[in-house]
């Protein structure tokens, strides 16, 4: 039997149709104040593969994200099949909230073809059983923070996570702009290609921003820091499974103006690179705030 947290987040991928090109998901809480930018990323992918042939596979997506969703109301995603090429087909999707749209959305599809091939080197570290997984901070330490943070940091999550140089997310030292995390599913999910890219998508929101904030000493834990998603874009390379190890490997080339860029490689464990990510987010320091 599938793990309970894995099955909810497979089943939150899962939306309801509505009508032609119109599809519903529900939302989830997951100790954050608005609905996770990766969700709405994964559900969607999952509305715009609804709508293209079987035969064609994302290789890219785009998103930017308007207005913070609303955890407690479900997502409508209403899907545009802007155009089906002989080997290329392109959609548009529109996340609705309370009348508004919250992100829009674009994605592109393409058969299997030969062509081709290079990549860059995974990078030489430690094996995901040669690391830590993380651990949630002492009860007695996380009784005295804020309860949205005990919430985010005491929740079950499908993902098991484990970084190659690990940090101290309440106490953060200030370090280069880079870091390596090994992630997988915490269960196996079946072989469905659709969704496991969905479920990439989901937790490649994970991390990227994160990564623009570690020569600051800063993390999304202080109170005085305000952080979000602005967009993020997906570039899908190779096939690989998500409950398998994947190796996201990121960096920060820059920050300026509240804002942080965030790059991403993921590498399957056998050194495939099969997607790349990027993300640019608010990162705004609220002065005189405890």
């Amino acid at each position: 039997m599938t793990h309970p947290v894995v099955a909810d987040l497979v089943q939150l991928l899962q939306l309801e149709r509505l009508e032609d090109n119109l599809y519903r998901g529900q939302s989830r809480d997951i100790g954050t104040k608005f609905v996770f930018g990766g969700q709405v990323m994964g559900q969607a992918l999952a509305a715009a593969q609804a709508t293209v042939d079987a035969a064609r596979h994302v290789n890219s997506l785009h998103a930017y994200f308007l207005r913070p969703g609303d955890i407690e109301a479900p997502i409508v995603y209403s899907v545009d099949r802007t155009r089906d090429g002989r080997s290329f087909s392109t959609r548009r999707v529109t996340a609705i909230q309370h009348g508004q749209p919250i992100c829009v959305f674009a994605s592109s599809f393409h058969i299997e073809e030969p062509g081709a091939e290079h990549q860059i080197n995974k990078p030489e570290v430690p094996d995901p059983e040669d690391l830590e997984p993380m651990v949630m901070p002492a009860p007695e330490l996380l009784a005295k923070l804020p309860p949205m943070m005990q919430r985010w940091l005491s929740r079950q999550v499908p993902f098991e996570v484990r970084p190659v140089y690990p940090r101290d997310e309440l106490k953060p030292a200030k370090r280069p702009p880079y870091q390596q995390v090994w992630f997988r599913l915490i269960d196996r999910v079946d072989d469905t290609p659709l969704l496991h890219r969905a479920l990439l998508a989901y937790a490649s929101d994970f991390h990227l921003l994160g990564t623009a904030t570690l020569p600051h000493g800063i993390s999304y834990y202080d109170p005085r820091v305000q952080m979000a998603s602005i967009d993020h874009a997906m570039w899908f390379h190779r096939p690989f499974r998500a409950d398998d190890w994947l190796l996201y490997a990121l960096d920060s080339p820059t920050a300026q103006g509240a804002r942080g860029l965030g790059r991403g490689s993921i590498y399957s464990r056998d050194g495939r690179l099969v997607a790349s990510t990027a993300q640019e987010g608010m990162i705004r320091i609220v002065e005189g705030e405890d």
